[in-house]
């Protein structure tokens, strides 16, 4: 059984993580604020399921080998600036909506539809593999037990603290919507600032490099 007061110094090692700007965050609160609190949720545990399929990878040891596989991870990562540039231009498309403009008139997207995205930029960010191979072998020891059992502690941890931080985010998000409906000029420059956020993501997912 791993060491709480190690687990802890892992705990705030995901803490900053799930804090910084990245893809999960946007999109979180993206949905949460276009199509209120339900939707953020259901996206919320697309994400989350994105987590796990992270974890069992690094659990089974599959992280380490598509990290040392340069194709492999190389496949992941363009996949994943590529969905990233895509996010960018629907918002400053022609006619398109930013992620945070409300309009109730546009046919909700379905349940199903919401989770799939919520899973897919969770799965398409190397960040997370990185974040496992990184952080995962630094808290794990032979002497503590199983290394599967180790693995899925850490995981867990790093979910529950990634489902309260996003948690919070998402209800916190919803409440925006009618501060943004009444600011027109504050969604125009949105438009082009969120489309500059994920271009750069999207760079800065291509050119890192596996460690």
């Amino acid at each position: 059984m791993i060491p709480i007061h190690e687990l802890l110094w892992f705990a705030l090692a995901a803490f900053l993580m799930v804090i910084s700007p990245g893809p999960n965050m946007i999109y979180l609160i993206s949905r949460s604020i276009t199509r209120g609190k339900t939707a953020g949720l259901v996206s919320l545990v697309g994400v989350i399921c994105g987590f796990l399929f992270h974890i069992v990878l690094a659990g089974f040891g599959l992280t380490a080998i598509l990290l040392a596989v340069p194709f492999a991870y190389g496949i992941l990562k363009i996949s994943g600036a590529i969905y990233l540039l895509y996010l960018a231009y629907q918002a400053i498309k022609p006619n398109g909506k930013t992620f945070f403009e409300v309009n109730e008139h546009i046919a909700k997207d379905k349940p199903r539809k919401l989770f799939l995205m919520g899973f897919l930029t969770n799965v398409l960010n190397p960040k997370m593999a990185v974040f496992y191979l990184s952080f995962f072998p630094q808290f794990i020891r032979p002497e503590y037990g199983s290394i599967f059992a180790q693995s899925m502690t850490l995981g867990i941890t790093q979910i529950f603290i990634s489902f309260t931080i996003n948690f919070v985010i998402v209800m916190t998000a919803a409440k925006m919507a009618s501060f943004l409906t009444r600011n027109p000029l504050w969604v125009r420059a949105q438009k082009w600032f969120m489309a500059s956020v994920l271009t750069f993501l999207a760079l800065k997912m291509v050119l890192s490099k596996a460690k």
